[in-house]
């Protein structure tokens, strides 16, 4: 029992570092653009950056731990997350900072997804669920601790410290790892779909770089570039895959009505989630006048509501299906992204925590329910490469969100008012960016309505 605790301890410290850096930037974005000179829509690269490349590599992840062992796979990209996290903290410039990002995203892509297939191999099947369990209290925790953590480095240590933090960390999972993780015997490894290798990543940074611009301005050069390239080498990838017998995202589940429910409205609620990370932190500091510790405090009452709701809504489900907890989470997000489009300068400070308390639990209800219903709609023989396709996507989807949303925030400054770096001078922008997001979860609610219980076929 000691070598699986100490086997967990390893799986848990890699992959609560990784978690941890998924949120643990967006309270430091007002300080970066500030550091750099740069505009926000550069510096948002560093977030949108971190999300693509994960994407990337999430679909990789089995087919490396087959074709050279889980154990060392998964030491090697602590390693080469703890080496972009170092160069991080050593940029100079914006445009090395989102390269070491990318490095940072390219290694720890794969430590999740690794970390659990070796935990529930490691696990004896009586136990399982409770070692599972113990697992899932830190990644919970992790995302909370972000912006908190990242506020209190910023506001009393610096900037760079929010990824030097890592360095201690990294090493420890590497010397823990190496010592008791077990080395499972490597198995043989699928082919690799090269052609979808370069495709897909390819097709979603054009898209993604047309979607922040097009932020800016839908008929630029440089929007319609974006989209028009990306647009056609998804095209390609989509019919690549579709054509492989074992593409690198399994697209064929597509054809099952339910799993095109569940998925696109997924899609919808991710966007308007991932899309306002940004918004709240950039308007507490900007506009309000928080220091970084205090907006990561502030951010608090989301993380909280959604540790909260997240089991409520798996005990609703078993007793109810998808739709009750789905539309109830739904709910609770357009209407807290609606009532931000009402902020005031006087506002009481009450007001956004309730709203951030909103939109936590409204996630914890509607990822919970999506994400089980869209297993549950999968046809069994597929649902071992479901994880990969819908894990990368929710990557993808969060960079097209993030980098739309921050386009458009950028050009309702320009429109509404900044001080000439980016920096708002009044609340107008980001209402009007609270508004478009409230659209968007609108969309989601009324998509909510039409999920229903996967039909006996889907099996």
């Amino acid at each position: 029992m000691n070598k699986i605790i100490a086997s967990l301890v390893a799986v848990v410290i890699g992959t609560f570092m990784v978690l941890l850096d998924s949120t643990v930037v967006n309270v430091a974005i007002p300080t970066l653009v500030n550091y750099f000179d740069s505009s926000l829509h550069l510096i948002q690269w560093s977030i949108t950056a971190y999300t693509l490349s994960l994407s990337a590599v999430i679909p990789l992840a089995g087919w490396m731990s087959d074709k050279f062992g889980p154990k060392r796979v998964f030491l090697i990209s602590i390693g080469l997350f703890t080496l972009g996290s170092v160069l991080c903290a050593l940029a100079q410039t914006p445009q090395q900072l989102v390269l070491y990002r990318i490095l940072q995203g390219l290694g720890g892509g794969m430590v999740s997804p690794i970390g659990m297939a070796m935990v529930y191999r490691i696990a004896p099947p009586e136990k399982r669920g409770s070692i599972i369990g113990m697992l899932g209290i830190p990644l919970l925790l992790a995302p909370a601790l972000g912006p908190v953590i990242s506020g209190w480095m910023v506001e009393y240590v610096s900037w760079q410290w929010i990824f030097l933090i890592n360095l201690p960390i990294g090493l420890l999972g590497l010397v823990i790892g190496k010592k008791y993780l077990p080395s499972f015997p490597k198995q043989k490894a699928p082919s690799l779909d090269k052609t979808g290798l370069i495709l897909g990543p390819l097709a979603f940074a054009l898209i993604t770089f047309g979607v922040g611009e097009g932020g800016v301005s839908w008929s630029s050069v440089r929007t319609l570039t974006g989209l028009i390239i990306g647009g056609a080498v998804l095209l390609v990838f989509i019919f690549s895959c579709l054509r492989k017998a074992e593409p690198l995202l399994e697209l064929r589940v597509f054809q099952s009505s339910d799993f095109r429910r569940g998925i696109i409205t997924s899609w919808f609620m991710q966007a308007a989630m991932y899309g306002t990370v940004l918004l709240f932190p950039l308007l507490l500091q900007q506009v309000k006048g928080y220091s970084p510790f205090s907006t990561g405090l502030i951010l608090l009452p989301q993380a909280i509501g959604s540790m909260i709701f997240m089991p409520l809504a798996g005990r609703i489900f078993d007793k109810a299906g998808a739709r009750p907890p789905l539309i109830a989470g739904m709910a609770l997000m357009t209407s807290g992204l609606f009532a931000m489009t009402f902020l005031r300068t006087d506002t009481p400070l009450l007001f956004i925590l309730v709203v951030l308390f909103m939109q936590g639990s409204g996630m914890g209800l509607s990822m919970m329910s999506l994400n089980t219903y869209v297993l549950n709609a999968t046809p069994r023989h597929l649902v071992s490469r479901v994880t990969p396709l819908t894990s990368a996507s929710q990557q993808v989807i969060a960079s097209f969100a993030i980098s739309g949303f921050t386009g458009f925030l950028a050009s309702r400054m320009t429109v509404s008012g900044s001080d000439g770096n980016g920096i708002a001078t009044n609340l107008t922008p980001f209402c009007d960016t609270f508004f478009a997001a409230a659209c968007i979860a609108s969309a989601g609610l009324v998509l909510s309505f039409l999920i229903r219980k996967p039909q006996p076929a889907a099996a």
